[in-house]
């Protein structure tokens, strides 16, 4: 197995973790907001389990490979390890911990490559805490959540002589921006995508701080402020940062770069003003502070700062470009000798492409089936217009942002759908049709141009059929539906666009959910997991197809629903298109369950190796490759 955890780098708020901790002593102090990014450098590593070890090889930075590091995996021996300090200590101490929680082996770790710089503000020890909590979290499949991971990772790190901060291992978000806000022992994760492109340099100033020095100094304010000096860094790691904190993070979101700028320049100004005097033999920082106001580089920066406990340790700017990114760099490096690392953070790439598989036989609905494909079964619509059930699909696909459509269909029936969307009727029985069906003959040309093919040769199970979309879908996210389900949303916005927001809020893929009663366990996928927002978005730690109702009982009940009550898969998801590498390895491999190529234990290797959220659509769906259910949509579904 191979993983890779970045460094984490504070954009804004910084501090306010361990001063947002001190509401548990003093409700009148503000909330601590901090927003983090991962870097675009981290640690690379491979995985494998080991009986009875832990095993950690190490390549450093400048490409030197550390003799290796093992100890037994017992207790004790992590525990003390973990307690005497150094390098190691830090993959010891998330192994006690991970020990103490649950029943695991060993594991050996090669981190073949590092191109993260160590002691820069960009939590190079968190990264390794959370490279070695993620280790034993996919290699043993504990189920925990990226927040989860984050946990173990600062358990495992206070476990040695570090003091961390709280934020320090928010790393384990991956490259994607994260507000976090703390509140005494409460700490808040919000993910979010940014729309444009941002462009960031991060230069490593050459020089020194003493960070213990700083937080002894800053945390002496705290928690009652006794003179105006601790009154005022109060205020800035209070209602300062969190008001610039917050407009941070919705410039960010917008992609606004100029704005982000603004507000880069306005928190060191603050922080200078209200935090130097706490500590002026460390912040008054004058090698940042002279980088920051180098002339050289003022055309081609938008704002800058310092980084993480500020002082002369690294500094940040943004700026427009990766033309100006580049520029910027050369100037530092060449006028004040400092190395610079590149950090962009990408902007979420929009779902335009949906799949919908047609390419089933049909058997529940035999003999209409062997007559008439059965997503071309009619349906009459809320318009009153009877539409096959596969248009009323794509329909809701297209209303809520998809421009592109790819059916999965057997080579014998494409024409079939050909003849449907992209063929109009002869021109005898055109001429019957009223003015208003004429324009709506157009309307169908007009959604057949969208429309793209796929032939699935053979008939080998639902995860064969996705697979063969994966040249169509290319490297981007797709939406997946199903051919033979119809959905109709309990409010304005359609299931579909549901899914499609849920996705946007959280940046990996998801999957629409709905509560089945236990009994009717045994027809769908199910999932568990940890609400992340109550009733609406739910980090999943496992799927299973088609669960008996004791294994239901025993593994897959969610916190705070009924017991007879559990969350299946609603029809529709939101997929990486990491999809298809699971779903190859399958095929190359013939790993089948039940005789055929299933998505399911796909979704969740890629839930194990990537991150996935079920989202509780707000609707319901019809299945109308049964019967009676079939029968049952023809009265409900244009009337819900």
């Amino acid at each position: 197995m191979r993983i890779f955890v970045p460094g984490r780098i504070c954009l804004f708020g910084e501090h306010s973790d361990w001063a947002g901790g001190y509401r548990r002593v003093n409700a009148d102090l503000e909330k601590g907001y901090t927003i983090i990014t991962g870097t675009n450098q981290g640690l690379h590593a491979n995985v494998t389990p080991h009986p009875n070890k832990l095993i950690l090889h190490t390549t450093l930075n400048d490409g030197t490979r550390l003799d290796p590091f093992e100890l037994p995996m017992e207790r004790e021996a992590l525990r003390i390890e973990a307690e005497n300090g150094g390098f190691f200590s830090y993959a010891a101490g998330v192994a006690y911990q991970i020990l103490t929680h649950y029943h695991v082996h060993g594991l050996e770790i090669d981190n073949y490559m590092t191109d993260l710089p160590t002691q820069k503000g960009l939590s190079s020890s968190a990264a390794t805490c959370v490279l070695v909590a993620r280790a034993f979290n996919r290699m043993y499949d504990l189920k925990m959540t990226v927040r989860g991971e984050m946990e173990f990772a600062y358990l495992g790190e206070i476990t040695t002589p570090s003091r961390c901060g709280r934020m320090d291992q928010g790393c384990a978000y991956g490259t994607r921006p994260v507000m976090m806000t703390f509140d005494g022992d409460q700490i808040d994760v919000n993910e979010f995508n940014v729309t444009q492109d941002l462009f960031f340099v991060i230069v490593d100033l050459g020089s020194s701080k003493d960070t213990k020095e700083i937080l002894h100094r800053l945390n002496h304010c705290y928690p009652f402020a006794e003179n105006e000096l601790q009154k005022n860094v109060q205020e800035y790691l209070g209602n300062t940062s969190a008001r610039i904190t917050r407009q941070a993070h919705e410039a960010l979101h917008q992609g606004d770069a100029v704005r982000v700028g603004q507000l880069m320049k306005e928190a060191q100004t603050e922080f200078d003003k209200n935090l130097q005097p706490a500590c002026p033999s460390q912040l008054t920082a004058p090698i940042l502070h002279k980088t920051l106001n180098h002339a050289s580089i003022q055309p081609y920066i938008l704002g800058g700062k310092g980084v993480g406990s500020q002082g002369d340790g690294s500094a940040q700017f943004i700026v427009k470009n990766a033309v100006d990114q580049e520029k910027v760099i050369e100037i530092l490096e060449q006028d004040l000798g400092m190395s610079c690392l590149k950090l962009v953070i990408k902007a979420e790439k929009r779902v335009r492409k949906v799949v919908i598989p047609a390419a089933g036989f049909g058997t529940r609905l035999f003999p209409a089936s062997k007559a008439v494909k059965k997503e071309l079964f009619p349906i009459v619509d809320h318009d009153g217009r009877a539409k096959p059930a596969i248009m009323v699909i794509i329909e809701e696909a297209v209303n809520s942002g998809i421009e592109e459509i790819c059916l999965i269909v057997q080579s014998g029936d494409r024409q079939l759908f050909e003849d449907f969307f992209k063929t109009s009727p002869p021109i005898e029985n055109f001429s019957k049709l009223s003015k208003e069906d004429q324009e709506y003959c157009q309307y169908l040309m007009d959604l057949g141009n969208r429309i793209s093919f796929v032939e699935q040769e053979t008939q080998d199970g639902f995860g064969h059929a996705v697979y063969c979309a994966r040249e169509w879908v290319g490297n981007e996210p797709f939406l997946l539906m199903l051919g033979d389900h119809l959905y109709a949303s309990d409010n304005q916005s359609s299931c579909a666009k549901q899914l499609l927001d849920a996705y946007k809020r959280t940046g990996h893929s998801v999957v629409g959910l709905q509560v089945t009663h236990v009994d009717h366990l045994h027809m769908f996928g199910c999932v568990t997991g940890i609400w992340q927002d109550p009733d609406s978005i739910l980090s999943i730690t496992e799927f299973y197809e088609k669960p008996d109702a004791l294994y239901a009982q025993q593994h897959l009940h969610v916190d705070g629903m009924e017991d007879e009550k559990y969350l299946t898969v609603f029809g529709q998801y939101v997929l990486s298109p990491k999809i298809f590498d699971y779903l190859g390895e399958n095929i190359t491999h013939n790993i089948r369950h039940r005789g055929e190529f299933q998505l399911t234990p796909c979704l969740d290797k890629l839930r194990r190796e990537d991150n996935f959220s079920g989202y509780l659509v707000k609707g319901r769906r019809f299945d109308i490759g049964v019967p009676e259910v079939y029968r049952q949509t023809l009265i409900d579904f244009r009337n819900v």
